[in-house]
């Protein structure tokens, strides 16, 4: 038994993941009139890509389940206690990496989410799910939000927002990354510059595709 299958959180994600579902972006009348030229376009910005995202500001953006499980056991697994993430959306990749920061024994979790509305619907589902107390969401920039007090050391990061800044993010957070620490970014396929770094030998970094929208790596030593 662990805190991902069971209630609070097991019926919480189910509900969640079933209302993403029906709330896909490509069905969202703000996303459905651009054109996939225009929203591969956005989605490489770094400078337009918040059009997008205030296009998608009621859409739940989350990983997949399998994604979901995924981080549950790559957290349990490297016993994280501290893990960063990029992009709250909803809160549903938020909820499995918090159970299990739980099941670890608890930890410190922070999230960064720059719509204001995303944030109050993550609190209320980290809340609901009983594990807001390991949460620290920060409303803003993320350039911002992640530019200080981070952790000394960080075990896991988990980016997952505007895939142009998975570099910069990463430039944020490197330097706390410990030896072994775990990077999953999320449709990285839309981050180009950011797959050339972490699948670099030199860079410092061991990194393979996962699944069909993740690209793992390990940081080293």
């Amino acid at each position: 038994m662990t805190t991902l299958t069971t209630a609070p959180i097991a019926p919480l994600l189910d509900r969640l993941f079933a209302e993403a579902d029906e709330e896909s972006p490509a069905a969202s009348p703000a996303v459905a009139e651009l054109s996939p030229e225009e929203r591969t376009r956005l989605m490489r910005s770094k400078t337009d890509y918040l059009e997008l995202y205030r296009r998608l500001k009621d859409v739940p953006l989350p990983v997949s389940r399998e994604t979901g499980t995924l981080l549950y056991m790559l957290a349990r697994g490297c016993g994280a206690r501290t893990i960063v993430e990029f992009g709250t959306s909803f809160g549903i990749s938020t909820l499995h990496l918090a159970a299990a920061l739980r099941d670890n024994g608890g930890g410190r979790l922070i999230t960064s989410e720059f719509e204001p509305s995303k944030v109050a619907r993550a609190r209320a589902n980290l809340r609901t799910g009983g594990v807001l107390d390991l949460v620290e969401i920060r409303e803003g920039d993320a350039l911002k939000t992640l530019a200080t007090d981070l952790p000394e050391t960080i075990d896991l990061l988990l980016l997952d927002g505007a895939k142009a800044l998975y570099p910069e993010i990463l430039d944020l957070v490197e330097s706390r990354l410990r030896p072994g620490a775990l990077i999953v970014a999320d449709n990285a396929d839309h981050s180009p510059d950011y797959l050339a770094r972490v699948r670099t030998p030199a860079g410092g970094y061991l990194s393979t595709p996962f699944g069909e929208d993740v690209e793992l790596s390990l940081r080293l030593g």
